[in-house]
């Protein structure tokens, strides 16, 4: 009688699955926090040198890269 390896695939197989399942919640993670972070960006326009600008969070004012002028940030 040959031996049977069904516990061993189903083993093996159950692995693969919470390895896959891992790597999915991991890389999920990974994205959100990037694209949060990337979404809470607030923008700024520049009434002295008309240039658009963004800063990474919550400040009202921030100086022009370009010119140094301090300006408000845009209210949609």
């Amino acid at each position: 009688m040959p031996p049977s390896f069904t516990y061993e695939v189903i083993l093996y197989g159950l692995l693969v699955l919470g390895g896959f399942g891992f790597l999915w919640v991991y890389y999920d993670r990974r994205d959100r926090a990037f694209y949060d972070a990337e979404r809470r960006r607030i923008t700024f326009h520049c009434i002295r040198c008309d240039h658009l600008y963004r800063v990474k969070r919550g400040i009202d004012v921030a100086p022009c890269p370009r010119c140094g002028h301090e300006n408000t940030r845009l209210k949609f």
